[in-house]
């Protein structure tokens, strides 16, 4: 801690972050163990935290991560819609198809930017505000399949006609991007992706990460 940092601050931060990390919650003594401080300190901090709805307690006195934090998440999409865009227009007009990035919404992938190119006489039209359940569809498959693969491994997912008849989709899920997950893809009127299409995709995807680490 430095003379510019508030030591208060720092801790319930870490408080949100140790809930965050954990699925069935942590109780005040936990987290006083976790956190290196007296069940007094934690008491304030819950206390604190509960009136902005970003830390709930239960009937057994279990803290867990409160709604509060899915509001604050929704404001980053504008955020990072911003960074992504340059990458997904290169992609867009490289690729003669409509780039969208997508991120997870809950159980869907919400597709919060597209981008559709310049010089096609026709392209599928794709909206941002989209969503589709993330087992359906490149770029909700392609977030799945990150989750299964070993930290740091990026590659593409390709799939035809789950969304949309005779659409093909590739997508590449973000890497290493803290509390961001979500794809970068292209969705094309065709009857298979062609090959440069995927690692294309995949160079996109960490342009888009880069952007936003």
């Amino acid at each position: 801690m430095t003379a510019e940092t508030s030591q208060t601050l720092d801790r319930g931060l870490r408080v949100l972050k140790l809930l965050a990390d954990t699925d069935h919650g942590l109780t005040v003594t936990e987290l006083s163990n976790k956190l290196g401080v007296n069940r007094t300190v934690v008491y304030r901090l819950l206390a604190t935290l509960e009136q902005h709805a970003l830390v709930r307690r239960d009937l057994g006195g279990r803290a867990r991560v409160g709604l509060g934090v899915l509001r604050l998440g929704r404001q980053v999409h504008p955020l990072v819609r911003e960074a992504a865009l340059p990458a997904l227009r290169s992609l867009a007009e490289d690729i003669g198809a409509t780039a969208h990035l997508t991120l997870v919404d809950g159980s869907d992938a919400l597709a919060v930017a597209v981008v559709e190119p310049t010089w096609t006489d026709y392209h599928v039209a794709y909206r941002a505000g989209f969503r589709h359940p993330l087992d359906r569809g490149a770029a909700g498959r392609a977030i799945l399949a990150a989750r299964r693969k070993p930290v740091g491994e990026t590659a593409f997912t390709l799939t035809h006609g789950e969304l949309e008849a005779g659409a093909s989709g590739a997508a590449a899920a973000l890497v290493g991007v803290t509390g961001v997950e979500g794809s970068v893809g292209v969705v094309m009127l065709a009857d298979s992706v062609p090959e440069r299409v995927g690692p294309r995709v995949v160079d996109a995807a960490r342009e888009v990460a880069d952007a936003l680490r």
